[in-house]
């Protein structure tokens, strides 16, 4: 459960990020799959990461303190298709940095909107990060947009998507900001990486 969440820094790169040996979870995703949203429902505080209609407003590595004892990091949305190539350039080579060069992350969330197919972007990315040995997991946002049947559908045939290159896949949650849905089982799983990190 989050009982606290404080903004700590925003960093235009890895190498400005705060010298700390807290563990970091840390959420990425396209623009406007809700990311913001997502975060400042997990937090239970609607101001904490700013949201905003236009797609690319983070910008930044954005480090929020949690509980004290660990670190939520908002992360830029890729593939921002308004951006100019030299500004999308930029955050590719800041995020691409981060995932390989920051030793507190434990866990990625990508999200991924469960209303779209699978783009080419996410899975790109998502087979970028199993290249590289990043530990990720998947969060489909906006499960309140769809029927329970559709959105099981969606879900399985991402799933399905993915398991062409991958024997086997990482954990998936389904979440909405909206009602709530999924925010306990993402956070208990933070705390179980958390927990094996002490043990």
């Amino acid at each position: 459960m989050i009982k606290s969440a404080q903004y700590i820094i925003s960093s235009p790169d890895v190498k400005d990020c705060p010298q700390s040996t807290l563990p970091e979870y840390a959420f990425i995703g396209r623009s406007n799959v809700g990311k913001s949203s997502l975060i400042n429902m997990l937090c239970h505080n609607p101001k904490l990461a700013k949201t905003s209609q236009k797609p690319g407003k983070t910008l930044l590595i954005n480090h929020f303190l949690i509980n004290d004892s660990w670190h939520l990091v908002d992360l830029p949305g890729y593939g921002y298709a308004q951006a100019g190539q030299k500004q999308r350039e930029a955050l590719k080579r800041m995020i691409e940095r981060y995932c390989l060069l920051r030793e507190q992350l434990v866990c990625l969330f990508v999200l991924v909107d469960c209303r779209h197919e699978p783009q080419k972007i996410d899975v790109e990315f998502i087979n970028w990060l199993g290249e590289n040995g990043v530990p990720f997991a998947i969060v489909f946002t906006k499960g309140d947009k769809l029927g329970k049947v559709r959105l099981k559908e969606n879900v399985e045939a991402y799933k399905n998507r993915l398991l062409e290159e991958w024997e086997e896949l990482p954990p998936v949650f389904v979440t909405s900001s909206e009602t709530g849905l999924g925010g306990e089982e993402l956070t208990a799983y933070i705390e179980e990486l958390n927990e094996t990190i002490k043990s």
